[in-house]
């Protein structure tokens, strides 16, 4: 019984030592969660004054976020936050756009508010807009506390320290991978199953730029893979599915995997495979 007192102790004192530096995990979602709700409500607020108050509720929290982290910050949680929300229009602008580019080229989308409400790929881009404004001002931490959330409620993992342009549509999105060092131009569209990864994975490279850079007016269809930190992708290129790229596509490339189907009638039984799964 001695052993495991002494083990309890030695682990609150180890969780007191992390929480000195961790935002709170479920604090964080709800940060995250509640500002895409503030920024397009699916309902509308009961008065001004309520709405001003949630935006003042989302600062605060913020700021609680930020002094868990005080230590490591270059400036003040106070400061860190107000810089946040003053970039919040400029955020606002750009995730409109993102979404009018879903609602523009996605067949099933009928209406703006359906993009915002139910497609995975706005609320993981929305996600990455805003841990993205904390990573460039140097946040630690917090970033992917909020991108690893997006990550689990939509299968798209985009580090928070990718650059991204404008109008960017993911379709569809499970499985989409974007690198931290990953340099994405204006009106890029992406499918489900792309991969933007490295080509070498050593800790002795991480400061350098390890992912492709993906120029304006590019479109990757499901299920290609693109690695590598000097790998360019043209603009206005088209990358088929399923392709493998390690070399760069100068722009207005069409890049395409080749492979055999054969169809045959089932009624011809010679040589038929029969698969038990």
């Amino acid at each position: 019984m001695k052993k495991f007192e002494l083990f309890v102790d030695g682990l609150f004192d180890r969780h007191q030592s992390i929480n000195e530096f961790l935002p709170d995990i479920q604090e964080t979602q709800n940060f995250t969660y509640n500002l895409i709700q503030l920024l397009f409500p699916n309902d509308p607020c009961e008065s001004q004054m309520h709405y001003q108050l949630k935006f003042k509720e989302s600062r605060l929290l913020l700021e609680k976020l930020l002094y868990s982290l005080r230590d490591k910050l270059d400036g003040s949680p106070a400061e860190h936050t107000g810089k946040f929300f003053e970039s919040l229009p400029g955020i606002y602008d750009l995730l409109n756009l993102d979404a009018g580019a879903i609602c523009q080229f996605d067949p099933a989308a009928t209406i703006l508010q359906e993009v915002i409400c139910t497609y995975p790929g706005f609320h993981a881009i929305a996600v990455y807009r805003f841990a993205h404004q904390l990573v460039r001002q140097g946040v630690p931490l917090l970033p992917r506390i909020m991108s690893e959330y997006a990550h689990s409620k939509t299968g798209i993992d985009i580090h928070p320290g990718a650059v991204i342009g404008k109008s960017f549509f993911i379709d569809h999105g499970t499985g989409v991978v974007v690198g931290e060092t990953s340099v994405i131009g204006d009106n890029v569209k992406i499918y489900q199953g792309v991969t933007l990864g490295a080509l070498i994975v050593k800790k002795s490279l991480a400061q350098k730029k390890r992912h492709p850079t993906i120029q304006d007016n590019v479109i990757i269809y499901a299920g290609s893979t693109v690695l590598g930190g000097d790998t360019v992708i043209g603009h206005d290129s088209v990358i088929g599915g399923n392709v493998w790229l390690t070399e760069s596509v100068p722009p207005e490339s069409l890049v395409y995997h080749t492979s055999t189907v054969k169809i045959r009638a089932s009624r011809d039984k010679e040589d038929y495979l029969d698969f038990s799964i």
